[in-house]
């Protein structure tokens, strides 16, 4: 990759800016494009956008900055996406610093932004090279997420498409789903969360051949219409809301369960009681329990060492089945009315059993 460092002014990068989600976000007069495929969405905090405009009014230097040279004349900005939308978005007043906006500060003041100098390398290079590099180089401080990383390799139509649904502040995907999803849109974890969804799988290789195998697709309709599916079926089969929805993976049992009928008054009824049972400590649990009624995902209140060493001292050591005796160490705590059929974990309806009577009930 072939590179140079020019000096540009602000007033030639603010010239021409336009920021719009459906256009994209170009400057310098319309030649710099700001927000390539392969670049993150904007992610600074206020703290961070400020830090920049005092770095500019105390003629302290940002770091370099890297333009992409293209063949027809223009500039895609490979590094300092940040930093670049912090200052112009301040110069054209969209928000302010130390409460003064641009066009409240004197003319020296304005002069002295708009006339600092930034520095930029201009680089030349294939997109083989252009992604590699974009990959290694640090954006601003902020470490690029997994999902990012990908987004820099697969780039195309399926990429941009796929980014509009779930990768905007305020996406169609946000605006359905938010309460059932966890993570950031701008930082990619909608759309790496969906496409693990759709293939069953958080695995690194699997996430990469789907994107890979669709990179050239013109649009990600499947992807979109796939993760309505899964929001519909949430909210038929569950359309009382509780905070406990918001952290599970609905794709995965989506793809396990979508063909079975199931009542919704009956699972509102379930799991209001299960809400109230106090043995119950994994709330969020109780959504996959409904689905294939395996105990651990409820992580069922155990019985205290104290209650243990009371019953084994009562049962003078010996398996409640078996009759034998063991250590402590060498046994389990069980319910004697099994928890699925309304058994507490009181001492009342403890038994200490062997391991091996223990595992042998268990499966019966």
């Amino acid at each position: 990759m072939d590179i140079t460092l020019k000096e540009i002014t602000i007033k030639e990068v603010v010239k021409g800016y336009k920021n719009n989600d459906e256009s994209g976000v170009v400057g310098y007069n319309g030649k710099l494009n700001v927000r390539p495929p392969y670049q993150r969405e904007f992610v600074y905090k206020e703290k961070e956008r400020n830090e920049v405009i005092n770095s500019i009014n105390s003629d302290f230097p940002l770091n370099v900055m890297y333009w992409i040279v293209k063949d027809n004349g223009t500039y895609e900005l490979l590094d300092g996406q940040q930093r670049t939308i912090s200052i112009c978005e301040y110069v054209v007043g969209n928000y302010f610093v130390n409460q003064k906006a641009f066009h409240n500060l004197t003319d020296t003041e304005q002069n002295k932004i708009l006339n600092y100098k930034l520095l930029i390398y201009f680089c030349k290079g294939n997109d083989k090279e252009i992604q590699d590099w974009f990959k290694i180089i640090n954006i601003a401080g902020e470490k690029l997420t997994n999902q990012e990383l990908r987004n820099a390799i697969y780039t195309g139509q399926w990429l941009i498409d796929a980014k509009k649904h779930f990768s905007k502040t305020g996406c169609p995907a946000y605006k359905i789903a938010e309460k059932y999803m966890v993570g950031s849109p701008i930082r990619q974890e909608y759309l790496e969360t969906v496409i693990s969804w759709i293939i069953s799988s958080r695995k690194e290789d699997d996430i990469r051949e789907y994107m890979g195998k669709h990179q050239q697709d013109k649009d990600a309709n499947e992807l979109w219409q796939y993760f309505q599916s899964v929001i519909d079926w949430i909210t038929r089969l569950f359309p009382k809301y509780r905070k406990e929805m918001k952290s599970i993976e609905w794709g995965f049992l989506y793809n396990k369960y979508k063909d079975n009928k199931y009542n919704s008054n009956d699972l509102e009824k379930e799991i209001q009681k299960l809400m109230e049972d106090d043995d119950v400590t994994s709330r969020t649990g109780i959504y996959e329990y409904l689905f294939d009624r395996k105990e651990k995902h409820l992580n069922i209140r155990k019985f205290s060492d104290n209650m243990k060493r009371k019953i084994y001292e009562k049962q003078k050591g010996k398996c409640k089945i078996c009759k034998k005796h063991f250590e402590i160490e060498e046994m389990e705590a069980d319910h004697i009315k099994p928890w699925v059929e309304g058994g507490k974990t009181i001492i009342e309806n403890c038994q200490m059993l062997c391991k091996q009577c223990n595992r042998e009930k268990s499966s019966k």
